[in-house]
């Protein structure tokens, strides 16, 4: 695993900066900063790595528990010297966040990209780093908000990559490394910062999952399918299931039905807060030195010690509803439009997510980012046994001057509390629609129906609600 340690993170660098250090544009990935060989010794770089990976633990799955947290940060806290140049952690924290000893100064981008297998590449060579980003992420950790907003950015999105044109992003990492990906994705969103990244190898979240003792998943419809490409045999059959490190890979890459590569970015979503759920658990703690050993192989950062232990401690003192994932606004090319299929970004959707996301600048925005909530695709799932739930539903939404609401299949796993979907990324509507319906949760995150802005997954607390309402008006 290769880190170094460019300024511009809004935390303090351990290392002494000079006049070119200090020089450099805290906004943009340069060349300069992307991975170098680090100069300590062997046994320095084998403590480092392994402190390193308590970052990607939380990188992949967002938070630990605070169990973990506490030996870990005790432990780091004996091996890490202090550096003058750290702001020291402020003493109102948890007991255990006291280990981390650096604070999180400013909001900071950082770009995580999972790659595919290069063919015939060893694991142990920088080589295996080189192919496609199968998965792309953009994270926003904000400690003035305390939150993480994840940006998904699907594989297939249309770009212009320097020196090759108009091609499909997940080619920028081959192009020209993680240098380049970082570049493309900063001008193709708005010239967002992106202060650092993360790659992993696709290997590191099956063997993750194995060592965690799997994940448990809903998976709503059989999936059959071989990847050639990358030598793997997908068979689920439907239902809530514990998935091992293989399974949930299938469940991941596949991409045989209509949704194609946006389905397989929704269940990323779904993994990701599964294996998150999985490991606050404290039964991962006894595996952890085992995580930490399997793991060093699968990650390249240009994050260094310091700033890793910030990240740590910041996203540990967050909980789940402080993580907000949305997927980015687009479309499905059409037939023999492209002589490739592309996911088409959506300027207006776009612009909208930088700004609730990611706090970009709106002098440049679409007119159309703050449409009315009234205007917004809605669409109904039923998560009840109530065949006509739905309807009724549609039914008071258009009631209330909701006009383009829509039914879509039921979802097969019933719910017991309603689910409002910020598919599309709008906050501020969800929050509204969840305030007039008088019921639910707004779950922040793109896995309702993609052609909806948002999806209302109606549950059995709004059968309760007519119950009640039935009741009352009786009496």
């Amino acid at each position: 695993m290769s880190n170094s340690s460019p300024m511009g993170l809004g935390f303090p660098s351990s290392n002494d900066s000079g006049s070119e250090q200090a020089n450099r544009n805290p906004d943009v990935v340069d060349d300069a900063e992307m991975p170098v060989e680090q100069e300590s010794d062997s046994s320095r770089n084998k403590s480092a790595g392994g402190r390193c990976m308590r970052w990607f633990l939380w990188s992949a799955a967002f938070i630990l528990t605070a169990t973990i947290s506490a030996t870990l940060g005790a432990t780091v806290a004996l091996l890490t010297p202090f550096s003058p140049l750290i702001v020291p952690q402020s003493s109102k924290g948890e007991a255990w966040q006291k280990g981390f000893q650096y604070d999180l100064a400013r909001p900071v981008n950082i770009l995580v990209m999972g790659i595919d297998r290069v063919p015939d590449i060893p694991k142990n060579s920088p080589e295996v780093f080189s192919g496609r980003s199968d998965t792309m992420l953009l994270l926003r950790l904000d400690p003035t908000e305390d939150s993480v907003r994840m940006l998904s950015i699907p594989r297939d999105t249309q770009v212009e990559i320097p020196g090759v044109g108009v091609a499909k992003i997940n080619d920028a990492n081959v192009e020209g490394g993680a240098a380049l990906a970082a570049r493309v994705v900063s001008r193709t969103l708005n010239d967002v910062p992106v202060d650092r990244y993360v790659r992993i190898t696709t290997d590191a979240f099956r063997e993750l999952v194995d060592l965690v003792g799997g994940i448990e998943v809903f998976v709503p419809y059989p999936m059959q399918y071989t990847d050639v490409t990358q030598n793997l045999e997908i068979d689920l059959e439907p239902g809530w299931q514990t998935l091992n490190g293989d399974q949930a890979e299938q469940f991941a890459r596949f991409r045989k039905d209509q949704y194609g590569d946006i389905g397989r970015v929704q269940r990323q979503q779904t993994l990701l807060k599964a294996l998150r759920k999985r490991l606050v658990s404290p039964t991962v703690l006894p595996r952890l030195p085992q995580v930490i050993r399997v793991m060093q192989q699968y990650v390249d950062t240009n994050l260094s010690l310091e700033e890793m232990l910030a990240l740590v401690g910041f996203g540990l003192g967050l909980d789940g509803n402080d993580f907000k994932m949305v997927l980015l606004p687009g479309r499905f090319s059409n037939p023999g439009e492209y002589i490739a299929s592309y996911w088409i970004m959506n300027p207006a959707g776009r612009d909208r997510v930088m700004q609730e996301y990611f706090q970009q600048d709106q002098t440049w925005s679409s007119s159309d980012v703050h449409r009315s909530p009234y205007r917004l695709h809605i669409a109904i799932q039923n998560a009840t046994d109530d065949p006509e739930l739905a309807h009724r539903v549609a039914r008071y939404l258009q009631e209330k001057d909701f006009n383009n609401v829509y039914i879509v299949r039921d979802w097969p796993d019933p719910l017991r509390k309603t689910e409002i979907i910020v598919q599309q990324g709008d906050l501020n509507a969800a929050a509204l629609l969840k305030k007039i319906m008088g019921i639910g949760k707004v779950e922040a995150s793109s896995t309702g129906d993609i052609e909806s802005d948002l999806t209302i997954r109606v549950g059995e607390d709004w059968l309760e609600r007519e119950f009640a309402e039935l009741a009352e008006g009786d009496g």
